[in-house]
């Protein structure tokens, strides 16, 4: 079967991301991490090479595990809050997770659909929508017993994961309401109020209105079907994915 992946300028969600680990966190431009300008001294510019959507041959050389470890040493549960303040957003609307392998999905979700399903979609432009498991921390989205699972398209995302070792919380770098960024210029705006920014690249040419639409975001907690939440950029090749696994869309779903 074919997964799904007709949004590839969607590999790189240019998003703000916090560890949520029940413990703690462990100790238009190519592939940039820098910090935003700041009052405070101290502020690095850590080069990753090509777009950083795909891993580096030598990860040392090209400071791709330097700016592993950089990522990680700013991630941690109580920035969870700071997103919904840093965006304006309602806190009655739940964050989604970005994961590192499909084989994680297991551990955070209780999974009622068939591994090869799993893996047609993901990585790829889509959110999962499934009951989350007692392993997530129990301050993410406390009043819905579901979570939205998202593994980006991306090298770095994937490796960042699994580096910090645990799930991490994720939204578009935008404040709530306005259009997605599609590079790291258009959320300007936000940078005195973030600790690390990294710049996987443009998404898609930086252009298409495409890939402003986000990703497809389709719920998969009822057995045998699928309701689509939210259109996206992937809808068409997911849901004839979702339909050769036998699922069938649910009462109200948007196809």
């Amino acid at each position: 079967m074919s997964p799904a992946r007709p949004c590839r300028g969607l590999r790189a969600p240019v998003a703000a991301s916090m560890g949520l680990s029940e413990g703690p966190a462990g100790s238009a431009r190519s592939g940039r991490l820098f910090r935003p300008p700041s009052p405070a001294p101290g502020a690095r510019l850590l080069r990753l090479p090509g777009s950083g959507a795909v891993r580096a041959a030598n990860p040392e050389r090209g400071g791709w595990t330097e700016a592993l470890r950089a990522a990680v040493a700013e991630l941690c549960s109580e920035a969870l809050g700071a997103v919904y303040r840093v965006k304006g957003r309602s806190e009655t609307k739940p964050l989604a997770v970005s994961l590192g392998r499909v084989a994680d999905v297991y551990r955070y979700c209780h999974v009622r659909v068939p591994e090869g399903l799993l893996k047609d979609l993901l990585p790829g432009p889509v959110t999962l929508v499934m009951e989350r498991s007692e392993e997530l921390n129990k301050d993410l989205n406390p009043f819905t017993p579901l979570v939205g699972i998202r593994i980006p398209d991306h090298a770095f995302m994937q490796d960042l994961a699994q580096v910090f070792g645990g799930p991490l919380a994720l939204t578009s770098a935008n404040l709530s309401s306005q259009s997605s960024s599609l590079n790291v210029e258009e959320f300007q705006d936000l940078w005195p109020h973030l600790s690390l920014i990294i710049d996987g690249g443009p998404i898609g040419d930086g252009q298409s209105p495409e890939c402003r639409l986000g990703s497809t975001v389709v719920d998969l907690s009822v057995p045998g079907k699928f309701g689509v939440i939210r259109p996206g950029c992937a809808l068409e090749s997911t849901s004839a994915i979702l339909q050769e696994y036998g699922l069938l869309p649910s009462h109200g779903s948007c196809l």
